[in-house]
């Protein structure tokens, strides 16, 4: 699927996202599985509308946006940043793990130094 480069408004980006999730009734039961499917396609359709009095809640925004992540839709995301001055870069899953593993080491060599010299200190006491 081929996502817009532009987006209006945030909902404009947002809409952009349900659609690529498989639009207003298969996301809007995922979302609000309590309603019927109609009932929730209409709740999505109308927090997605600006002259709508519904909105969506900012978990909700999230939501959306982690699931858009998932699956490559990443406009919504980049209108936020755009919007708020924010450079905006997906983080691989493989990426983020080989980043975290790097971290844990250096902790890790980090804490040992510290041990160390907590013995040496405790030997001139």
């Amino acid at each position: 699927m081929q996502y817009d480069l532009i987006h209006e408004s945030i909902n404009d980006a947002l809409r952009e996202v349900v659609q690529a999730l498989g639009g207003t009734k298969k996301v809007g039961m995922m979302m609000r599985p309590e309603k019927t499917i109609d009932d929730a396609a209409r709740w999505l359709s109308d927090c997605l509308n600006q002259e709508r009095r519904e909105k969506l809640d900012p978990e909700q925004v999230l939501w959306l946006l982690r699931e858009a992540q998932k699956i490559g839709c990443h406009g919504a995301m980049n209108f936020i940043g755009n919007e708020a001055g924010y450079a905006v870069s997906v983080i691989e899953p493989l990426d983020e793990m080989a980043q975290l593993k790097r971290q844990i080491i250096d902790s890790t060599q980090l804490l040992s130094r510290m041990a160390e010299r907590i013995e040496l200190l405790s030997k001139n006491l």
